[in-house]
Formats: structure tokens, sequence, C-alpha cells
């Protein structure tokens, strides 16, 4: 099938050019580093200043959650490729330096390397800056081991959210670092894939699965998943993730829970709601208190079928507030 492009070349400036003629009324774009940041940067009134980014080919993420109550800045790097440290450089240097800056990063090597060479500069430069990174991926190397790879997935977007509203309501750099890394050791997310992203600059897909496969803990890059079976029905995957999350949360009953369920791109909308069917009817088997519950694609693999499962524990009734609490970003 062809993709809806022009010159491979110019892709992401090209997607980020239309993102930013959709919400220029809020939004600013620096074409030159690829940072998508708030209009009003210079005139926000809270004290910490949220910038987070990562390759392309995730969309909506991180760029769609840039607004009042989430980030403030995004940085885009190439597909499936981090920004590099002058790029992050760059969207800091657009804070004015009154403000505190904290960096959200995906645990990917590449990524984490990136970002805090652009901190540690950043530090030179006299600014005020911290980070906290998001590890929620528990997809296990095989069935034979139980070692997670501890990537950073899906469930970053509620960290964008909790931190976004706790920044607004006065949280200091050291209470949101603290805060941040709260919330990750209780946030897990595991994913399952039905068909592989196609990379269209390199013209190769990420792997290979039969039409009947589905194949589990596989990477949002395309990265080697745990076990490879044949498909049956959205209830058997809603199990497996299930099953492997409880697994790693050993729940009781009754206890609070916030829950994402994520296209990764190519999964219609009404296929992540019976999944979504599927994950309420094993909760209420569990006696969990489902919270808070987002469904949608909210950090995708470009055209990959299949879909994720993020659970965050709630361990304050303050998470739950700032899940609820109403942004202005354009896909929340």
């Amino acid at each position: 099938m062809p993709k809806i492009m022009n010159d491979i070349q110019n892709m992401v400036r090209n997607m980020l050019y239309g993102f930013y003629f959709e919400h220029r009324d809020r939004l600013s774009y620096n074409s030159k580093h690829n940072i998508i940041y708030r209009k009003d940067l210079a005139n926000i009134q809270q004290e910490i200043v949220l910038i987070s980014g990562g390759g392309s080919g995730h969309e909506p993420a991180d760029i769609g959650y840039v607004g009042e109550g989430m980030l403030s800045l995004a940085v885009v790097g190439k597909i499936f490729t981090p920004p590099t440290p002058e790029q992050v450089l760059e969207a800091i240097r657009l804070v004015d330096s009154s403000k505190s800056v904290m960096l959200i990063i995906k645990n990917f090597s590449a990524d984490v390397d990136s970002f805090l060479k652009a901190e540690a500069l950043a530090k030179a430069e006299g600014r005020r800056v911290d980070h906290v990174i998001v590890n929620d991926d528990i997809s296990i190397e095989d069935d034979a081991t139980f070692n997670k790879r501890r990537r950073g997935v899906a469930g970053t977007v509620f960290v964008h959210k909790i931190l976004g509203a706790a920044a607004m309501e006065g949280y200091s750099l050291l209470q949101l670092k603290e805060l941040g890394n709260s919330v990750i050791r209780r946030l897990h997310t595991l994913g399952v894939a039905l068909s592989p992203a196609k990379d269209p600059t390199k013209g190769e897909v990420s792997f290979t699965l039969e039409d009947n496969e589905a194949y589990y803990g596989v990477g949002i890059h395309g990265e080697k998943g745990y076990r490879k079976e044949v498909f049956y029905s959205s209830e058997k995957l809603a199990i497996e993730l299930m099953n492997k999350l409880k697994s790693v949360y050993r729940w009781k009953r009754n206890e609070r829970f916030a829950v994402l369920v994520n296209g990764m791109g190519a999964t219609p909308l009404m296929e992540q709601y019976i999944f979504a069917n599927d994950v309420r009817r094993l909760c209420e088997l569990d006696n969990l208190d489902i919270r808070f519950v987002k469904v949608g694609a909210h950090f995708t693999s470009l055209d990959m079928g299949g879909i994720s499962l993020s659970l965050l524990r709630i361990k304050d009734s303050n998470w739950e507030k700032w899940l609820k609490t109403h942004v202005e970003a354009a896909n929340w």
C-alpha cells in the first residue's frame, strides 16, 4: 500500500508543519530544531517547565501532549531515532532562564544518552534542569526468563499528565522528580503486535508475522518480543497481558488502578474498545477498583497493528485527580 508522503528526507518536517497548521493558534514550531512548544511559553506562570520527546513515528506522542497542563515543549527526532543533544538543548534554551526544566525521558539507551548530554550542557550554562526516566515496559526476554526489558513506552503519557498537573499546582523541581519516580515505580505496560511497522525511510518491515499470528512483547521500534502464537481472539490477548501484569503487581481486591488501552497505529478504535471491554471484565473478576480509563492511539509505532495495555497502581488520590484534570493538549 502506498504511503501518503512526498520525499522521504522531509517526512518529519512536513508532518510537523501539518501539525502546526492545525494548532497554530496556541502552539509554535521551531523548524530548525523540530520543536513544538506552547505559543505562550514566555508568559506561563508555573515555575517548572516540562520537556519530552523522542523519535518520530509514535504520534501523537509527544507533540500531541504539548499544552497547558501537560508538556510545554516536545522535541522530535527522525523516524525511530531520538532528537540530538543539540535539539534538546535548544528546547531548553527556549525556556526563560528564570524557570526550571524537568525532562521526561523514555528508557532507550540512545534517548537517555541524548537527553542527559543536553541536561549536562544546560547545567553548564547555569540552567536548573533535572529528569525522570520512564521504564514502564515489562516485556520479558522470552518465556524461559523473567528478565524485564524496561523500555519506556505508552505509560509515559500518564507521566506527562500527572507531572503536568502537579507542575501547575506549584510543585518544585525536586517534588516533581520524587513524584515522577513514584508514579514510574507503579506503572507497567505490555504490548502485542498483529502486524509489523514498515519504516518508509528504510523500506523494510520491523519483523515478520504470519497473517494469523500475534507477537507478544514486541517493542515499539520492532524489537524482539517474547512469543509468537496463533491469534484467537481479543479476549485471549487481554488474558495474556493481564496475567503478565498481575504477576508483577500481585494485586489484591479493591486496589485502585488507572488503565490505558493504546492502539499501536493501525488498529481501529472499534477493536481497541472491544479489547478494553475484555480488560474491564478481567478487572471485575479480580475486583479491581478502576478509577480512570483512557482508550485510543496515544503512543504508536507507525503503521503497526496491535495494542498495548498500561496499568498504574494509584497510590495517592491526587494522581486520580491529576489524570482527570482538564488540559489544552491536542491529543489527550
